[in-house]
């Protein structure tokens, strides 16, 4: 996507090489592979998770670009389990802060830092800011990889405010602190339904249930 440079682009194109019949979800954290399930539980595929493998690799995400996170957890875990895989990477872009944190939005506050320890430190260095500058997008970068196919990539992108204080205890990571204006809610107001209609992963894991719904039919 244009002007996002943590994001991924356009989707590539769909081969016939496998059908789908189960994948396997790149992610420990449980918080969002509650939400990955919840997004794709009704595609009639069987989810596991990575705790059906518990000698997965740990896979660093020190790729330059969620792109490349998202790319290289897929590609791992394909390679380890031998079956379709989905991963994602999701970066949070502020435009006050000259795009920062960008890739690096979950360890912002450092390496062992908690959401919340990482959305303080936002707000510190937001602190004045005023609201009309306070403009910030989250971006979510998904890939499947599937044994003998190539990797297809897909993103989904969520426009608004950094909050000058937080609100609401729902969701992980920024919610807190992330104001949309159309739901005039930050996403930790949200339900658990409304955010995945609306979200950054919501919206990337529409192309994704795109994807994997044309595979499995093919």
């Amino acid at each position: 996507m244009e002007g996002h440079p943590g994001s991924g682009r356009a989707t590539k194109g769909i081969g016939r090489e496998s059908l789908i019949n189960e994948l396997v979800l790149a992610t420990r954290n449980p918080h969002k592979g509650a939400e990955l399930v919840a997004l794709l539980r009704d595609l009639g595929i069987r989810i596991r998770t990575l705790a059906e493998f518990p000698d997965a690799p740990e896979v660093a995400e020190d790729g330059q670009t969620c792109e490349a996170n998202a790319v290289k957890k897929a590609q791992a875990i394909m390679q380890h389990t031998g079956r379709t895989a989905v991963a994602d990477d999701t970066g949070l872009e502020v435009d006050a802060l000259g795009g920062r944190p960008g890739v690096h939005a979950a360890r912002y506050a450092g390496p062992n830092a908690t959401y919340e320890d990482n959305w303080r430190k936002l707000l510190r260095e937001l602190e004045g800011v005023p609201r009309e500058r306070r403009r910030a997008c989250f971006i979510t970068v998904a890939a499947i990889a599937r044994p003998s196919a190539k990797v297809e990539v897909v993103d989904g992108v969520l426009e608004g405010l950094i909050a000058e204080e937080p609100a609401g205890t729902q969701g992980f990571g920024y919610d807190p602190v992330f104001f949309v204006p159309e739901a005039g809610k930050t996403l930790a107001e949200l339900t658990a339904d409304e955010k995945n209609r609306i979200s950054h992963r919501a919206r990337a894991l529409a192309k994704v249930r795109n994807l994997l719904g044309k595979l499995k039919d093919d």
